[in-house]
Order: C-alpha cells, then sequence, then structure tokens
C-alpha cells in the first residue's frame, strides 16, 4: 500500500478521533449561540469553533472579514458568517488519496444532515467558492479539494452513472449509510448499497459532474489535471449514458422500447417512485432531449423531458468540450455536437404560448404535446437558466419565464406575510424555499427587488442565521432542515456577487 495512502489513513483516524469530541452539527445547528448578532433579529452565531472545522481555508476566513467592512447590516452580515463557510466547515467529511494512486486525491462532501454524497448537492456546494478558486498544487488549497470532489464523482458515476447519491469512498473508513426510504427500491439496472446511497436517475446529477469539471477548468486552466484519471472515462460514461435516454417510449412499428432504467418505491407518496412499472410517462424519441426520472428536488418527473436539466447539461457539456479538446478531438466534437442538438430540441419543443406572458419556457415536456407548466425551487430550475449559463438574463423568452415563474401562475409559488418564492411538491404547499429567493436576487437586476428579498432572507431563518431547505410562508418558526449546506452557500455566493456588482446595496439597514 503506498505510503502516502497509509499517512493519509492514519490521519483520517486522528481526525475522526478530533470529531468525535465535536458536537453533533445537526443540534448544534438547531441551538442559538452567543455572540448574538447586534441587530433586532439577533441571530445565533453558528460556525463550530476552529478546532472542530472539517476543513480551513484562509481565504475564506480573509472574505468573511473583507465582507464586515462592506455589508453594514449587524443581521445580514452575521448570515454571511454562517451561511458562506457553511460547507467547509461542517460537510469536508473526509478528504485523502485513492488507495490505487497515491497521486489521486478525493474529496467527499456531505450535504449536511444526510451523509451521503449527492452530485447535485456537493458540486454546487464548491461552486459557492468558485470566485475564490485559483490553481495550485498544494493538498490544503481549495483547487485540491475540487481536484478531489471531480475524481470521487468520476469514481461514482464510472459504476454507477444513473445514481445520484453515494456512500463514503472506502479508503475513508467511514461505514455506509442506511437509508432506511430506499429499503423497498426495485431499481434497473441494480447496484450496491455498500457503494450507492440512493439512485434516483436525474439528469441534474451527471451534469453536475460537467459543471464541477468546467467550474475547476474556467478559474485555473488546468487541463492537464482531466488526463491524470479517470474522468475522460467518466464523460464518456456520461455521453453513453445520455444517449442511451434519448429513446422515446414506442418504437417506429409501436413496440415498447425497454427503457435503460426503471425504479419502483413502495411509498405513499407518488413523487417517490415511476408510473409504467418504473418507466415513467410515456415520451416522444426523436426530440434531441435527454430523459430525466426524477427532479433535482429527487421528486419524479411527470414529463420525462425535463427543460431545466437539459438547459444545464447542454451548457456545460459544451463548455467541457473544451478541455477534452487538449486529450481527445474527436470526442470533444461529439461533446459539441451532443450540446448542439440538446439545445436545438430545447429551443423546439421546450418553449409554449401562455396566455397572457407570452412564449415562456415549460418545466417539463413528453413531445407529444404535453407540457407541465410550474417551477421548483431547487437548482437547476426554469428561474436558474442564466446561472446554468444556458442564456443571458436578458433574452426576452426567459423574461417571460421569470415573470411566470415568480407569479400566481406557477402552481408552486408560495406567498404570504414572511416571504415570497417558489417551493415544490418536496415539501409541499405553503412553504417556500429560500433558496428560490437567493436564485432570484442571482438573476435580477433591479435594486427594489434585491433589497426586498434580502430583508426576506434575513427575516426568516426563525433567529438560528442559517439558511433552511423550506419556510412557511406564513410561520418563520415552521421550517425544514436545520443543515442544508448547498442553501447556505448559495447565499454566501449571491452576496458575493452583489458585492461585486451592486456593492451599495449591501450597505441598506434591515433594521
Amino acid at each position: 500500500m503506498p505510503i502516502l495512502f497509509l499517512l493519509f489513513t492514519c490521519l483520517s483516524g486522528i481526525f475522526q478521533t478530533a470529531s468525535a469530541q465535536c458536537p453533533d452539527y445537526s443540534s448544534y445547528s438547531m441551538a442559538t449561540h452567543e455572540p448574538l448578532s447586534a441587530g433586532k433579529y439577533q441571530l445565533s452565531y453558528q460556525r463550530p469553533t476552529a478546532e472542530c472545522r472539517k476543513f480551513n481555508l484562509s481565504d475564506v476566513e480573509v472574505t468573511i472579514q473583507e465582507m464586515k467592512d462592506v455589508v453594514k447590516d449587524p443581521d445580514l452580515f452575521r448570515l454571511f458568517e454562517n451561511a458562506f463557510p457553511n460547507t467547509l466547515d461542517t460537510t469536508v467529511t473526509w478528504k485523502g488519496y485513492s488507495s490505487n494512486d497515491s497521486t489521486e486525491e478525493l474529496t467527499f462532501i456531505t450535504t449536511g444532515d444526510i451523509v451521503a454524497m449527492w452530485l447535485r448537492d456537493s458540486a454546487n456546494q464548491m461552486r459557492s467558492y468558485k470566485s475564490l478558486l485559483k490553481a495550485s498544487d498544494s493538498p490544503d488549497s481549495l483547487a485540491s479539494l475540487f481536484r478531489g470532489a471531480i475524481n470521487l464523482q468520476a469514481r461514482y458515476i464510472l459504476r454507477n452513472p444513473y445514481c445520484n447519491a453515494f456512500q463514503a469512498p472506502t479508503e475513508s473508513g467511514l461505514p455506509p449509510e442506511n437509508n432506511g426510504y430506499a429499503d423497498t427500491d426495485q431499481v434497473k439496472p441494480p447496484f450496491n448499497t455498500s457503494f450507492v446511497f440512493e439512485c434516483k436517475y436525474e439528469l441534474d446529477s451527471i451534469s453536475a459532474f460537467l459543471q464541477l469539471s468546467f467550474d475547476y477548468y474556467d478559474k485555473t486552466q488546468d487541463a492537464d489535471f482531466f488526463g491524470k484519471f479517470q474522468w475522460i472515462n467518466a464523460v464518456q460514461t456520461v455521453l453513453d449514458t445520455a444517449e442511451g435516454l434519448l429513446i422515446g417510449t414506442y418504437a417506429d412499428d409501436g413496440s415498447v422500447n425497454e427503457s435503460p432504467y426503471t425504479f419502483q418505491r413502495q411509498s405513499t407518496s407518488a413523487t417517490e417512485t415511476l408510473t409504467n412499472s418504473g418507466a415513467g410517462n410515456p415520451v416522444k424519441g426523436g426530440t434531441g432531449l435527454v430523459r430525466s426520472a426524477f427532479r433535482p428536488s429527487d421528486d419524479s418527473t411527470i414529463y420525462q423531458l425535463f427543460i431545466p436539466a437539459n438547459m444545464q447539461f447542454s451548457s456545460y457539456l459544451g463548455k467541457c468540450a473544451e478541455i477534452m479538446q487538449a486529450h481527445d478531438a474527436e470526442l470533444a466534437q461529439q461533446m459539441s455536437d451532443f450540446a448542439s442538438s440538446v439545445r436545438n430540441g430545447i429551443e423546439t419543443y421546450g418553449k409554449v404560448q401562455h396566455a397572457v406572458l407570452g412564449e415562456i419556457y415549460a418545466y417539463e415536456v413528453d413531445g407529444f404535446g404535453s407540457s407541465n407548466l410550474m417551477d421548483d425551487a431547487n437548482v437547476p430550475s426554469l428561474l436558474s437558466a442564466p446561472i446554468l449559463d444556458y442564456l443571458d438574463a436578458a433574452d426576452e423568452t426567459y423574461q417571460n419565464t421569470r415573470k411566470f415563474v415568480l407569479s400566481t401562475w406557477n402552481p408552486y409559488y408560495m406567498h404570504g406575510p414572511v416571504l415570497n418564492g417558489t417551493g415544490g411538491p418536496h415539501v409541499g404547499p405553503g412553504k417556500a424555499w429560500p433558496m428560490s429567493i437567493i436564485t432570484s436576487l442571482l438573476t435580477s437586476d433591479d435594486d427594489s427587488e434585491i433589497v426586498a428579498g434580502l430583508q426576506m432572507l434575513v427575516s426568516s431563518t426563525d433567529g438560528l442565521g442559517l439558511i433552511h431547505e423550506s419556510v412557511d410562508t406564513f410561520n418563520a418558526s415552521q421550517w425544514t432542515r436545520e443543515w442544508f449546506s448547498w442553501a447556505n452557500g448559495l447565499f454566501g455566493e449571491m452576496l458575493l456577487g452583489l458585492r461585486d456588482r451592486k456593492p451599495y446595496l449591501l450597505a441598506t439597514s434591515f433594521q
């Protein structure tokens, strides 16, 4: 066994022993801790003590101190101070090296209150720090965290490309987590629960791997890294998987095509399983769109031609072609062509005419003419299309879609005296997700909209000073998920973006 791997195994054991002496963050994040913020909301301080933080990065600490001079409202700053470092403080659960190659970095990033690595969540958790990312060979660097996450995601995809959430790597010494919800799952192709935590096929999961890859390359220009380990093979697997899901329900002669993926779960919730013996509702082939059985909320799609995930896939597959060009020009061209084909499918089949708002993007379509007009808070969403780098926020169809999403035309737009934003079937009506408000601010140039959104966010944490999954629009003390690291990071990312493009808004008082 390589000496470096043995060293990291030893250090991992020391780390786990130290961690055992630290409070469980699920409990910690539900209590208030002094010093409270000096504003009227008196928000709790929620960072673990320095010795209990999972990964320390000086650039993050410097950024927090710099933002203290920019964000004048004490409650808004406290929310940033807690939320921005949350992934590094609490969810970089293990970092080390592959047992097969002592130079292959691995980073296991959990969602927060669930000890498993979602491809989508972990990619977005890392994106929170993209503005600080720079090239570095140091194992203590942010670049190393990104490389480790890319390598581990590649491992997961190579073995189970239809799955969305995974167990800790064996090198970590962490035991597999039990997912009781999945006890009754019948999935094709099958998977091993010691490796996979959940196997809901979501196009956005494999798209998130491409997004994470491009985020690293975009800031470091380190094309060589992608040729060293399993990235090229993983991209080929992504292509093969997506191409297999271009298939429609019916062949030209009327016979039923065999679906490459099926999923059934015993549940009282319709969004936890798929119709038609696990294949889902029928879709038409030949649209150029890639099927997705589930959404980024982990809820099943109604129509499997899910437009936001196709936007994300098209965008980052095309961008990653630039990385591939340095390693395999033929595969790079295949990626570019596929990305263009999916874009054509979106623009041809993914738009509908709304009676009041004009041309908008549908959330889901089936290719036969049916469409689902809604939006969900989870990214990728229709609202998030500009931050997926799919289109410009000024695009007319997007602006019409944005008006739809942030209005009562959207059946999952929740509004009330506490906050207004989109939710979704995952937690049901009446619960708005702060993530959707953050996304609306990331895609807005309207000062009044941004200030109103910041007011809702800072006033709806129930005094805990963290971004929750959802909040009751009539009662801020009714919320879900005390520890949702992705949403915390997205808030930090949004506030840093405001610092760069509208710093004067961060001088606003919310008292």
